[in-house]
């Protein structure tokens, strides 16, 4: 190690370049998606060998990671240098220095994710260019591949959109940094607390109400900040010990929170970074993606608040007394549903995602100066820049390094490979395919974050959902090259399908980064959390079930909100079987009968081959609903026939 004077600041003012950097191209443009992709890199990655593994002392850094730093500086300036090797290539004369350069950028990225992430992401893309190089050619079956030659690998990995530089470096580029520079422009400003405090004012009083508060300000501040991790320790260390406070169990309160956490990212309008890497994939509007994607999200928190009613209910948890209003809170803070409300009308009115997100920045920093203590000044202002560079690291790289994996699963064709197996082993069954890709989802996201665990799975999945979500009549058309519009809702009700399990990993052990995250604030057993975690965030199971199966994603907005309204009761009456409780412990025949409400009213009649006659509303529904009245009925009746007997004895 080595110190070096004021370098806490130089990194400082280097973040803030940065972000200045990418606000500029993406609003104004002026350089080539190749040269701006490999800026990215170049910049990010310097950043963070400058910044990650750090010494004691703020001020010192490692030689080594300054020479790593330079480096990855240097792959940038050899692209603007020498692109024209990029033509010379296509005549077979790549030269020795463009070998060594690619090599060395492949190099530097799986380098910078082991000291972001760990061992697990490299190892995967090193065994992906064994693969590729030499690997495929020893194995046998559908799996094997003839293999590439070096030169050809790094010019493919380097210089063209197969690989780094590719399609996913243009979204973390483009889209994800600046929603990210969003996000901290909007933390910068004082949103977090308004966040908590407005959730607060709205459910604070009610049954449970400290639980509900999580839901509420982690389902607001997740859609913002894109993590999982970072929404339950910003939003989780105020609502956990509140929820403690209150008298929910240290483990549940650490649950709600995970959970909670998880589905910000799945809640318009911005989904982390999700729906922008869905549009570009997918070349379905960002617009459509969020529209959509609404009426699931309100299914997801109200199955997590369900949970926490049923649990305050039986452990008598009550809101909490407070004179807290709402109208001051927002009167204080109103400002922050300009930028906001910016955002989503410059996106519906046309405008690119990028475009907007640097309106409503400007909008953030202006709409503050209505407000006397929330304005931002120089200070705040360049530290939302800096901040939005440093929160960027270890997403950017690691999206640029992911851009590997996919490279070789196109060029390898393994994609088409993997779609196949799961139309074999699932039989043409759309459930049983779902259960596949869910737990493939599973141990991609054991060493994968979710964003990355999404686009790898997409690229190897998508394409057997969609094909088993098509009627035969509509799949023949399809193969015979026919455009249908249909098929567009099909294809995004899978990447929904798939963006969904892929969130999974947050919660399910063994591992639940956001549910360990939450239980280090609560201090309770991590695996014993991330369980109960998975049972509170179950919902995340059961919603994509809908995108399957009914028409949620692509049917009218009739049918929509039919199978919204259902769904809910379905959902709230999973959870009552879940628990056992409501207003008293159920017995056996309650419980079946509420589990065969939930069953009909999240099933269509296509299930269990009935016909329908009530228009757009499905029969199963309606037997459902009936079903679930009359339990809930007589269980109101046998509740309150055994409070009487208690306070007879």
């Amino acid at each position: 190690m080595i110190k070096i004077k004021y370098f806490k600041e130089i990194t400082f003012v280097y973040a803030i370049f940065i972000s200045l950097f990418h606000f500029g191209i993406n609003i104004w443009g002026g350089i080539s998606d190749l040269w701006f992709n490999s800026a990215h890199f170049a910049l990010l990655a310097s950043l963070g060998f400058l910044t990650y593994e750090a010494g004691k002392n703020e001020n010192e850094v490692s030689i080594l990671n300054i020479l790593f730093a330079v480096l990855s500086l240097g792959t940038f300036i050899y692209m603007m240098a020498f692109e024209e090797s990029l033509y010379a290539v296509a005549n077979g004369q790549m030269r020795t220095s463009d070998l060594i350069v690619a090599a060395m950028t492949i190099g530097l990225a799986i380098e910078m994710v082991r000291k972001s992430t760990g061992y697990i992401i490299p190892g995967i893309i090193i065994f992906c260019i064994a693969y590729l190089l030499f690997l495929g050619q020893h194995i046998d079956g559908i799996f094997a591949f003839a293999g590439m030659n070096h030169e050809r690998f790094l010019y493919r990995m380097f210089y063209t959109s197969e690989g780094l530089f590719g399609p996913i470096a243009t979204i973390s580029s483009t889209y994800v940094f600046m929603f990210i520079l969003f996000a901290a422009f909007l933390l910068k400003s004082g949103a977090g607390d308004f966040i908590v405090d407005v959730a607060n004012a709205v459910a604070g009083k009610y049954t449970g109400g400290t639980g509900h508060v999580a839901v509420i300000s982690s389902a607001m501040m997740g859609t913002i900040s894109g993590s999982a991790v970072a929404n339950t320790v910003s939003t989780g260390s105020i609502t956990i010990p509140m929820m403690q406070k209150a008298g929910f169990k240290s483990k549940f309160a650490a649950a709600v929170e995970a959970a909670a956490s998880t589905g910000g990212q799945i809640m318009p309008p911005i989904m982390g970074a999700g729906a922008f890497i869905m549009a570009q994939m997918t070349h379905i509007p960002f617009v459509t993606i969020i529209s959509v994607s609404i009426l699931p999200a309100i299914l997801y928190f109200a199955s997590i608040a369900f949970y926490i009613n049923i649990h305050a209910k039986e452990h008598n948890v009550q809101g909490e007394k407070s004179d807290v209003k709402i109208l001051p809170i927002l009167r204080e803070g109103f400002h922050f549903i300009i930028p906001l409300s910016t955002l989503v009308g410059l996106l519906i009115y046309g405008f690119t995602p990028t475009y907007s997100a640097g309106i409503a920045i400007l909008a953030i920093v202006f709409s503050s100066y209505l407000t006397k203590n929330k304005r931002m000044g120089i200070k705040e202002i360049l530290g939302a820049f800096a901040l939005g560079a440093q929160n960027m690291v270890v997403t950017g790289v690691l999206l640029i390094a992911v851009g590997i994996i996919v490279g070789i699963i196109n060029i390898s064709g393994i994609g088409i490979t993997f779609s196949q197996l799961i139309m074999e082993w699932s039989g043409n069954s759309l459930l049983l395919a779902i259960v596949l890709i869910a737990i493939a989802s599973l141990i991609l996201g054991m060493g994968l974050p979710v964003t990355a665990s999404y686009v790898v799975l997409s690229v190897l999945s998508a394409p057997a959902l969609v094909g088993l979500m098509l009627s035969p009549e509509m799949a023949a058309l399809v193969n015979a090259g026919i455009q249908i519009p249909e098929v567009t809702m099909y294809l995004l009700s899978a990447h929904l399908i798939i963006f969904w399990l892929s969130q999974d990993s947050n919660l399910t052990p063994p591992v639940c980064l956001a549910a360990f995250a939450a239980a280090a604030i609560a201090k309770t057993p991590p695996m014993a959390t991330g369980l109960t975690a998975w049972k509170v965030g179950k919902g995340m199971y059961i919603i994509p079930l809908l995108f399957a199966f009914t028409p949620l994603i692509n049917g009218t907005w009739l049918e929509r909100f039919e199978v919204f309204g259902f769904a809910l009761m379905g959902i709230m009456a999973f959870s009552i079987v879940m628990e056992g409780y409501w207003d008293k412990k159920m017995n056996i025949l309650e419980r079946v009968m509420f589990a065969v409400a939930a069953v009909l009213l999240l099933t269509p009649d296509s299930a269990f081959n009935m016909e329908t006659y009530l228009g757009t509303i499905q029969n199963t529904h309606v037997v459902g609903f009936i079903i679930f009245a009359v339990s809930m009925v007589l269980h109101k009746m046998l509740s309150k026939e055994a409070n009487f007997y208690a306070r007879a004895n």
